[in-house]
C-alpha cells in the first residue's frame, strides 16, 4: 500500500510534451515553479515553502527541506495544486525543452531515484525531493552534475524531464556502462556512479568528448538522454548573432565553414 497520494496521468507530445494528472477530491500533486500549463477550475493552487513532505516536523523541517532545494539548483518554494471539489480535475505541467517527460513510480525503483539537477517536474504530494552528495572527490569534480544531485524519495509517482530522445537501460550486477556525463538522468539507489577518464592523448585533446565519461555499474536502472540542455545552449549560443562567427566541433572545419558562408575568418 502506498503511503504518499496515488495519481492518474497521461503524457502528450512528442517534441514538447506535457502531463496531464487526474485527481480525486482532495488528492493533491506537486510541482516545480514555473511547470504549470492549465487546470480546471476545481483544482486550487497554493505556494508551498519546500516541497511539502515536511508538514509534520514544523519549521525546522520546511527550512530543512527548502534548503535541500537550493543546493540543487532549485527554488525555495514549489507549488501544490489540490483538487477540492466533486468528481475528477485535471492540471498539467509542460517540459521547460525540447525532450521527453519520464514517469518514475518510486514504489516499483526501490522507493529512491537519483536524478539530475533540474529534472524534476512534479510528483504526488508526499514524495520527498532532497539532495544526493557524489561520495568520490572525482565524479563530483568532472562528472557533469558536480557534488550535488537530486533525489527522489516515497513511493508515489514522480516525472522528471530530460533533453531530446530518452534511453533507459537495465544494468544486470557488474554489468557496466560508459556514457557522456551530461547524459545521464537519473538512475536508480543500487547503480554505482563514478568517472574515468577517456584514454590516449589523441581522443583527450582532438576527440571533441571532454576528459571524462561517466562510468554506470549494475545492478539497476538507468535513464539517459540524447540532448542535455547544456548542450543544446552552447549550440544556440555559438549562433547567437551577438558571438559573431560559427563555431564548429573542429576549429579548422569551423573557419572552413565560416569562408564558405561568407564570413571569412
Amino acid at each position: 500500500m502506498r503511503s504518499n497520494q496515488e495519481i492518474d496521468y497521461r503524457i502528450f507530445g512528442e517534441e514538447m510534451q506535457c502531463v496531464e494528472i487526474e485527481l480525486d477530491p482532495q488528492e493533491t500533486v506537486i510541482a516545480e515553479a514555473g511547470a504549470f500549463m492549465y487546470k480546471d477550475n476545481s483544482v486550487q493552487m497554493q505556494t508551498i515553502f519546500g516541497d511539502g513532505s515536511k508538514d509534520s516536523d514544523g519549521i525546522f523541517g520546511k527550512l530543512l527541506s527548502a534548503g535541500k532545494r537550493v543546493l540543487t539548483g532549485e527554488s525555495l518554494f514549489m507549488t501544490a495544486f489540490t483538487h477540492s471539489g466533486s468528481g475528477k480535475a485535471r492540471v498539467a505541467f509542460a517540459s521547460p525543452y525540447p525532450g521527453k517527460i519520464i514517469p518514475l513510480d518510486l514504489q516499483q525503483l526501490e522507493g529512491k531515484v537519483i536524478a539530475q539537477k533540474d529534472a524534476f517536474l512534479c510528483a504526488a504530494k508526499g514524495v520527498s525531493l532532497g539532495i544526493n552528495f557524489q561520495k568520490r572527490l572525482g565524479t563530483g569534480l568532472f562528472g557533469g552534475e558536480g557534488f550535488i544531485m537530486e533525489k527522489l524519495e516515497g513511493d508515489g509517482m514522480a516525472f522528471v524531464h530530460a533533453g531530446g530522445h530518452i534511453m533507459e537501460r537495465t544494468l544486470a550486477l557488474g554489468e557496466t556502462l560508459h556514457i557522456d556525463t551530461g547524459c545521464v538522468v537519473a538512475y536508480t539507489k543500487d547503480i554505482d556512479f563514478d568517472i574515468q577518464m577517456i584514454g590516449g592523448i589523441r581522443n583527450t585533446i582532438f576527440g571533441g568528448e571532454g576528459f571524462f565519461f561517466a562510468v554506470l555499474r549494475g545492478p539497476g536502472k538507468v535513464w539517459l538522454q540524447t540532448l542535455p540542455i547544456s548542450r543544446l545552449a552552447s549550440r544556440i549560443i555559438q549562433y547567437s548573432p551577438q558571438f559573431g562567427k560559427r563555431k564548429e566541433e573542429g576549429s579548422v572545419l569551423g573557419g572552413l565553414g565560416n569562408m564558405l558562408d561568407g564570413d571569412g575568418f
